[in-house]
């Protein structure tokens, strides 16, 4: 199979941004697609601040910004950047039917020897893979935020994809300075997600049953574990709509009541505070509480 070179990232949001920078400082040629405007733009001023964050730490070049840069295509069109990809990552919200609609879409686009993935962090391919007439050439591969802090990605096959897809995905992640994770057979939240699915939604309802505070469980998870950020810092930078599409996949293969999203949760997202992207979320964004050292102290609650 051809050495992986160009890569399309279908949604520039926060996962595919991240992606389609890391892919580009790898050396790949990187097309970002979005029907919205607002999200190529974002994902270029996020690009740009990365960037420049690593410049002034030293660890890029002033030439070499601007060679990782030159390596990135923004564009609203998905024939134009797909069509010569030899790998797809699809990054849009959790929705199955939005998910198999691009699919769709990519299997008719793209060359016969491409590779159709997605970032699903919940769905599994095999839910999707019947959206094309190329099921031995889908699969999933789950990033993980920040791509570059976090050098790992999950590697899970859907009823058909073949020995030499897997093979290809998991040279490209190790080309790309990721270590890939092999999950050797399906499972809903593959294997990092079905740990932390687990703790997030414990989290959630310690809160939401009035156990305690959403800051003092993020203190805990951060003073227990040296982080940066807890559950619920997290939670804000994947965004609270996308967690409560995630727990709805949960739920609606369990049919079970206690993997419905909490009341917690559901009103956070129906005031509009989704987290990082809207400047407020179980914190207020750009300097959340949590960054201020005083705070892990027990301040500020």
């Amino acid at each position: 199979m051809k050495e992986i070179e160009t890569v399309c990232i279908v949604g520039a949001g926060f996962m595919g941004a991240q992606i389609g920078l890391h892919c580009a400082a790898h050396g790949c040629t990187a097309w970002l697609v979005d029907v919205s405007e607002d999200a190529l733009e974002r994902a270029s001023q996020s690009h740009a601040a990365e960037l420049e964050r690593r410049l002034t730490k030293q660890q890029v070049s002033a030439d070499e910004e601007e060679a990782i840069l030159s390596r990135i295509h923004l564009v609203k069109d998905m024939q134009e950047g797909a069509l010569d990809a030899d790998l797809t990552i699809e990054a849009i919200p959790e929705r199955l039917e939005a998910k198999r609609e691009v699919f769709s879409q990519l299997d008719r686009i793209c060359s016969d020897r491409t590779i159709l993935a997605t970032n699903s962090s919940s769905i599994r391919i095999s839910a999707i893979e019947d959206a094309t007439e190329r099921p031995d050439r889908v699969l999933n591969m789950h990033f993980y935020p920040p791509v570059w802090q976090c050098p790992m990605v999950e590697i899970m096959r859907g009823t058909a994809t073949s020995d030499v897809t897997i093979e290809a995905a998991s040279q490209f992640a190790r080309a790309i300075g990721l270590t890939p994770l092999l999950v050797r057979r399906e499972s809903t939240g593959f294997l990092f997600n079905r740990v932390w699915r687990a703790i997030k939604k414990e989290c959630l309802h310690l809160v939401d049953e009035g156990v305690a505070s959403h800051e003092d469980v993020d203190r805990a998870w951060m003073i227990a574990l040296g982080t940066s950020a807890g559950p619920f810092g997290l939670m804000d930078m994947v965004g609270l709509d996308v967690v409560r599409d995630i727990e709805m996949v949960y739920y609606h293969e369990s049919e079970d009541a206690s993997d419905l999203p909490p009341r917690l949760l559901l009103d956070k997202i129906e005031r509009g505070e989704l987290g990082i992207k809207t400047g407020k979320g179980f914190y207020g964004y750009p300097n959340p509480a949590y960054q201020d050292p005083s705070w892990l102290k027990g301040s500020g609650n």
